[in-house]
């Protein structure tokens, strides 16, 4: 988190406190915003501002500015799980307090005012008796609110709940005291619409004490719908260790906090303990459960010269790791403050809620008092004059607005992260919604990214087990990609492998040694040659056909005899197929990109499923993105899929890039969505999770806008009490809230 300033600019995160409803965040952000070099975002949902400065500005300078608007604004400490479970309670019980407090007292209050039956002889000086500590103490924060807005000539929500409920208030008391509301045996029926009369006689205790504790009940439940929608992102915050095993350099065990294990440090890892930070493995080998962190149930498979991810779970035998990241640099950090960063950004539809509920306060006060001269215009009496004038401040509070955008993005975020889908920032979500065309990169996306043993083609009476046994024990000595591949398929098949009595590598051409007493040559026909030895009429066509498909062929041959030809490719991922079927049935067309021969590629667009017409090979890194400006040219809205540095440009150009958490730093950094497993699969779940997202907040914001338009007339008309006008409210910014909540029941498909 940046602290001071660079001549670039730098960058600080906020917390800000005493924020009530939107409009509060709107006007910290104006006034933010307008100091010279400084752009900020304030998110209401989050109470976080997210805050760019250059220039003389300074963080304190910042925080001068929130604090001079009426708020209070810190650097918050980095977060952590269990000190965020601890302040939970701290943060709630005030308001849990006032909220009981109003629920009991108010309860009674309600109960006499709407069934005449209860309304005993001095039943209004015992609903007075119980609504004074609702108006006052419960409902204390909206007036303390309105008080500090008031004095920095500003009208937010709690303005208008507190001129609201002390209206009604204050005209009870009047109305006790000067009129003849006190008079013992006085009853009044609970009724939905105006009616004309002088007013002395009626009280309006219940909507004063109702209407604080709809609202407060409304606030509580935002607030703990607010931690529920944050609680992914904690979740992966104590997914890490605690502490952690470090081997000293004299051999020592110590166990230390993990904050303070250094890049370099070597780590014991025993089985079912969880790996502490980002390494590589240096001694053992074992299985790796990282479902917590990709959503990949089936464990991996570690050895020595394997990376592994902190915060997964050693299921195997004992490992000794490297750590190669530590702290904020480590995978889990960085998707924690991916998912943070998303949560405290704003889609446009969000800005522009924000700028509406900002003059929305001065429009309501003006169309409340407006209301009030009409009806007092039109002779119906005060009391019905003013019932609707209160009932119009009630309904119209913006909290369902201001909760519409940044509840739905911190639900989605968090689901994502959860399955391994990061959404870098809400504006990804407006794209997700218009691209028509993906393009996927194919090694590391489509393929595997590593060469694989894919085929055995062998001569008459040879056995494919020999092969594999005498070739794969020649090629375990080498460290060709290709030769790695043959060993580690021989190896997969036959669990074991002799040791070459003599090995010798043939540049550019392949290996020879003597393997259980057998002369072997395994590599290109060229090898077989010099030894005047030549593939048989079935094996000169296996290797033809393998080179037509774009693969590898490598010849096999002992004791003077060419033995069998060998196929090795980057395969396609088992899952890559699927993922295409996937991506077509969200209508987007697939187009395969890649920088391998044309016959590479064709062969596997055909296996996945992609039309040859689709497939763009030979193409040099630095082109990717002019296939993209392409595509782009033709009216296309793209999104593409990588994983390497050759596609961070082409990501960066793409109207949504993917990046495939399994790539580079990168290509992370350049893609809106990183998908943390390497499964194409996950782009098809990324791009429907977005897309949810998305349609959750247009129909929170069509609902919130809806209500208030809705409400409004028929508050000033006069048809609703301030207390229903209430309950009205709360449940709208309930209702949001509850929408936004829905989304985590999204499921990866399959």
């Amino acid at each position: 988190m940046a602290t001071g300033t660079t001549d670039t600019g730098a960058e600080v995160e906020l917390a800000i406190g005493g924020m009530t409803c939107a409009s509060c965040a709107a006007r910290i952000e104006k006034k933010l915003n307008r100091m010279d070099g400084v752009i900020a975002t304030v998110n209401y949902a989050t109470e976080k501002a997210k805050v760019g400065y250059s220039g003389d500005v300074s963080v304190g300078d910042l925080i001068a500015t929130v604090e001079a608007t009426g708020y209070t604004a810190q650097e918050p400490a980095p977060p952590a799980g269990q000190q965020e479970q601890a302040e939970e309670p701290d943060e709630l019980r005030p308001l849990r307090q006032r909220l009981v407090t109003a629920v009991v007292l108010a309860v009674p209050v309600v109960a006499m005012a709407m069934v005449p039956a209860l309304q005993f002889e001095y039943w209004q000086w015992l609903s007075l008796t119980l609504a004074a500590p609702v108006v006052t103490y419960a409902a204390w924060p909206f007036h303390k609110a309105a008080f500090t807005n008031a004095r920095h000539g500003a009208a937010t929500m709690d303005t208008l709940i507190s001129v609201g409920t002390s209206a009604a208030f204050l005209w009870s008391l009047w109305a006790l005291f000067l009129g003849t509301a006190g008079t013992p045996g006085m009853t009044h029926p609970f009724e939905l619409t105006i009616e004309r009369t002088d007013g002395a006689g009626n009280i309006y205790l219940e909507a004063a004490a109702g209407v604080t504790a709809f609202i407060l009940a409304g606030r509580y439940f935002e607030a703990r719908a607010k931690r529920k929608a944050g609680a992914a992102l904690r979740a992966l915050l104590e997914l890490g260790a605690k502490d952690v095993t470090v081997l000293r350099a004299d051999g020592r065990e110590q166990t230390v906090p993990v904050a303070q294990l250094q890049v370099g440090d070597r780590f014991l890892v025993r089985p079912g303990e969880k790996i502490a930070t980002d390494g590589t493995v240096v001694e053992g080998s074992s299985a790796v459960d990282a479902s917590m962190l990709t959503g990949e149930s089936v464990p991996v498979e570690v050895d020595s010269g394997d990376p592994v991810t902190g915060a997964t779970i050693n299921v195997g035998g004992r490992l000794v790791v490297r750590a190669t990241r530590v702290g904020a640099d480590t995978q889990l950090a960085r998707m924690a403050r991916l998912v943070e960063d998303a949560q405290n950004g704003k889609a446009a539809a969000q800005r522009l809620a924000d700028r509406i509920s900002a003059v929305f306060v001065p429009v309501v006060i003006a169309l409340a008092l407006g209301t009030l001269g009409f009806w007092l215009g039109n002779g119906v009496g005060l009391t019905a004059a003013f019932t609707a004038a209160v009932a119009v401040l009630v309904i119209a509070c913006p909290c369902a607005l201001g909760l519409a955008t940044p509840t739905a993005l911190m639900v989605g975020t968090g689901r994502g992260a959860q399955l391994g889908i990061l959404i870098k920032g809400p504006e990804v979500l407006e794209s997700t919604r218009r691209v028509d065309t993906v393009v996927l990169d194919k090694t590391g996306t489509v393929t595997t990214g590593r060469m694989t043993l894919l085929a055995v083609h062998t001569a008459d009476g040879t056995d494919e087990t020999e092969v594999l046994r005498l070739a794969g024990a020649l090629e375990h000595s080498s460290e060709h990609p290709i030769a790695r591949a043959v060993a580690d398929g021989a190896l997969e098949k036959l669990g074991a492998l002799p040791t070459p009595e003599d090995f010798a590598n043939v540049p550019g051409l392949g290996v020879q040694g003597v393997v259980e007493g057998h002369a072997v040559l395994v590599g290109r026909e060229r090898l077989l040659a010099d030894w005047a030895m030549e593939l048989p009429e079935g094996l000169a066509r296996a290797r033809a056909a393998a080179e037509d498909a774009g693969r590898t062929a490598i010849a096999v041959a002992w004791d003077g005899a060419a033995r069998a030809v060998l196929e090795v490719a980057d395969a396609v991922k088992e899952t890559s197929p699927e993922a295409i079927r996937r991506l077509r049935a969200l209508g987007l067309t697939p187009i395969l990109l890649t920088g391998d021969n044309e016959a590479v590629a064709r062969s596997v667009a055909r296996e996945v499923g992609i039309a040859p017409e689709h497939v763009v090979a030979e193409v040099l890194p630095q082109d990717k993105v002019e296939v993209v400006k392409r595509l782009q040219a033709e009216g296309r809205s793209v999104a593409m899929v990588g994983d390497g540095v050759n596609d961070a440009a082409a990501l960066a150009q793409a109207d949504l890039g993917l990046a495939m958490g399994t790539g580079t730093d990168a290509a992370i950094e350049a893609g809106d969505l990183t998908l943390v497993r390497g499964d194409l699969r996950a782009a098809a779940d990324a791009i429907r999770l977005a897309r949810r997202t998305l349609g959750t907040i247009r129909s929170n914001l069509f609902w919130a806008f809806a209500y208030n338009v809705a409400a409004l007339p028929l508050a000033a008309a006069g048809l609703l009490t301030p207390m229903i006008a209430g309950a009205a409210m709360a449940f709208s910014s309930v209702f949001v809230v509850g929408n936004s909540l829905r989304l985590r029941t999204f499921r990866a498909a399959g």
